[in-house]
């Protein structure tokens, strides 16, 4: 097998030295030649129209020092040669061009001369196999020192290098372990979105979509985004949250894209805005849902163009933020019905990642039991725990069909400082358990009391009296009927819920026409259903 050597003239150090001195000096290209152990059978020399004389000069010099090496030519004009994209088309048509013979040549591509752009374009198409070879590269010898310099081969099939593969793996294990809060999980579907997630938070700055019911975990995830982000260096700034429900009206504007001191009533001051708080941070917009469409429409523009007008002014601002939206709504559905931009849904749902409710999970809530305990512990400033007796008794209760946790971890997170709270001596006895799994059944059976008593909701919809009349069948399934909208964000996801059977079997699906029909046979509107019940919450 012949060696084939691969390199480009270096116009600046293989020009080292004048007339006869120049054998004092070291030059990369040369100096290959001058190891007894590395022999050399060609050498391939790429140079621009500009250095053939120094390419004569080299290649005379290469004969004196190994005579049996054929040098051969190679014009290649980089044009400029601080340009990756023209360097890289460059070396890369040199690759398509040239016959390599695997089988009969081994090659090295000398990685020490030409400009750091052409160096690293030659690392690239030798790992993407397009140069099918060893990386070479030479150095000067240590001071003092009469040998021609020094070398090595670095070989690119990273399976050889252990150590360097292992420390990839640990680093992504402890990313991931951090994104979950070092929980150790055993949700197999919850622990695939976060290795992924991982992945993405640290190679792409695109917006993330996290969704899922309240008190799924959105805020405490995305501060985890963050902080990975950050320890990482991908970004410098600070972490700007907001919950968009919260903003009514200008203050919206406002709040987001800062306003001009006298934009309107009360604007006494110049304010800078959110957007521009999060410069070079992260924005994370929860409840993304709730703004109005003009402000849906300038944040899409702030996120393309990183560019937006403050309220009340004539002059355009900047921010380069990166940006997480949570939301616990059916964006798609909204965009379908119009209150939410079709155009911003698909500019911040390149990757989207929905939490699962605690219920949904509910074989991590052991783990979620202990972090709580930990998080209350430090809190208190003294270790709480339960008793084998306590710890049974809670673990079958959460896990059991009476324990709904409706509100996700808010509800344990609750529940944990609660019986913390109560333990003399740090210890959570059967009794304190008992108590909370009483108070857990009323708070939960406070927000479905539609379900034991259908009269008393419908009676809230449509007026005292209004279900005497009616059998308990029929109020059993009109109640139903109401909790499943006041739920849903549109008739459509209602639909879906009440008609998850038998909408399988048709070949067109129209769910709010089919609602809009039930609710119309009471005299019931989605809309004003809706109302009355955030009126009641």
């Amino acid at each position: 097998m012949k060696t084939v050597a691969i390199s480009i003239l270096g116009t600046t150090m293989d020009r080292r030295g004048k007339g006869n001195k120049r054998w004092d000096k070291w030059r990369p290209t040369v100096s290959m030649f001058q190891h007894e152990d590395l022999l050399i059978d060609r050498l391939e020399l790429l140079f621009d129209n500009h250095s053939q004389g120094l390419a004569d000069q080299v290649t005379e010099d290469i004969a004196r020092v190994s005579p049996e090496t054929e040098v051969v030519h190679h014009r290649v004009n980089f044009g400029d040669p601080w340009d990756f994209e023209t360097v890289y088309s460059q070396l890369l048509d040199f690759a398509h061009g040239y016959r390599f013979r695997p089988n009969r040549e081994n090659y090295l591509v000398h990685i020490t001369t030409g400009t750091h752009v052409a160096q690293i374009c030659l690392y690239l198409l030798t790992e993407a196999g397009y140069l099918p070879g060893q990386l070479l590269q030479t150095a000067p010898a240590k001071r003092d020192s009469n040998l021609p310099g020094q070398y090595q081969v670095i070989n690119l099939d990273l399976s050889k290098y252990d150590q360097i593969a292992s420390r990839f793996r640990r680093e992504h294990e402890e990313g991931t372990v951090y994104l979950k809060g070092g929980i150790e999980t055993n949700n197999a579907a919850f622990n695939r979105m976060i290795e992924q997630l991982e992945k993405v938070s640290i190679r792409s700055n695109a917006p993330i979509l996290i969704t899922g019911p309240t008190g799924a975990g959105k805020t405490q995830l995305a501060q985890r985004v963050y902080e990975l982000r950050r320890q990482r260096g991908k970004l410098e700034g600070r972490l700007v949250a907001i919950n968009c429900a919260t903003l009514k009206g200008e203050n919206t504007m406002s709040a987001l894209f800062g306003h001009k001191k006298g934009a309107f009533t009360g604007a006494t001051a110049d304010r800078a805005g959110l957007l521009k708080e999060a410069h070079k941070g992260l924005l994370f917009l929860d409840e993304i849902g709730e703004l109005g469409l003009d402000e849906q429409a300038m944040l899409l523009r702030a996120i393309e163009d990183k560019r937006f007008i403050p309220f009340g002014s004539d002059r355009e601002a900047s921010s380069d933020f990166q940006l997480i939206a949570g939301t616990n709504k059916d964006l798609a559905q909204r965009a379908r019905e119009g209150s939410f931009r079709a155009d911003l849904l698909a500019r911040i749902d390149l990757w989207t990642y929905e939490l699962p409710s605690l219920k949904e999970r509910i074989e991590d809530l052991e783990p979620n039991i202990d972090y709580e305990l930990e998080t209350f512990s430090n809190r208190a400033g003294h270790l709480v725990s339960f008793n084998k007796a306590a710890r049974q008794r809670y673990l079958a209760f959460g896990r059991s069909a009476e324990a709904s946790w409706s509100a996700n971890f808010r509800d344990l997170n609750a529940s944990i400082t609660r019986m913390g709270t109560l333990a003399d001596g740090g210890r959570i006895t059967v009794g304190v358990v008992d108590e909370e799994i009483r108070r857990l059944k009323r708070k939960w059976q406070a927000s479905t009391d539609g379900d034991d008593n259908p009269g008393a909701a419908i009676e809230r919809v449509l007026g005292e009296g209004s279900s005497a009349e009616m059998d308990y069948y029929d109020q059993l399934k009109l109640a139903a009927l109401i909790r499943v909208c006041q739920n849903a964000s549109s008739m459509a996801e209602a639909g879906r819920k009440l008609f998850d059977v038998s909408r399988r079997a048709k070949k067109s699906n129209n769910d709010s026409h089919r609602v809009r029909q039930l609710l119309e046979k009471y005299g019931i509107r989605f809309e004003e259903l809706k109302e009355f019940d955030q009126t009641v919450a």
